[in-house]
């Protein structure tokens, strides 16, 4: 029984550790016209060969994923008639179909010009 535990365990470790290895490198960058209402962001997608498809934003205390569109600068952009509320949630679908979802990477009171990471 302890033995199967153990290899229980090691699997579900092992899982992990493949799987944060394999995350594609992603970065959002605020760009300029990004206000309370607006959000303009430049993602960086490390993963050679591959491009982000979808992008969906999820604000703070929702449940609802609102879609992002990507402009003629290569900008993901969303415009609401009220003011946003952050930290922001992201999920993507890459061209190649990479799925993800990163929690709270923009905070509420993001700067312009402020490059920002998720958490690994």
């Amino acid at each position: 029984m302890a033995s199967s535990s153990r290899m229980l365990a090691t699997a579900v470790l092992a899982v992990l550790f493949v799987g944060a290895w394999c995350e594609a490198p992603v970065e959002f960058t605020v760009e300029k016209g990004s206000d309370e209402k607006n959000l303009a962001l430049s993602i960086k997608y490390n993963k050679e060969g591959d491009s982000m498809a979808e992008v969906e934003l999820k604000e703070h205390g929702s449940n609802e994923w609102l879609a992002l569109k990507k402009n003629g600068d290569g900008l993901w952009e969303i415009k609401s008639d009220k003011p946003l509320k952050g930290p922001f949630n992201f999920r993507f679908v890459s061209e190649k179909g990479m799925r993800n979802v990163f929690d709270d990477v923009v905070p509420a009171e993001f700067k312009v010009g402020t490059t920002y990471k998720p958490e690994e």
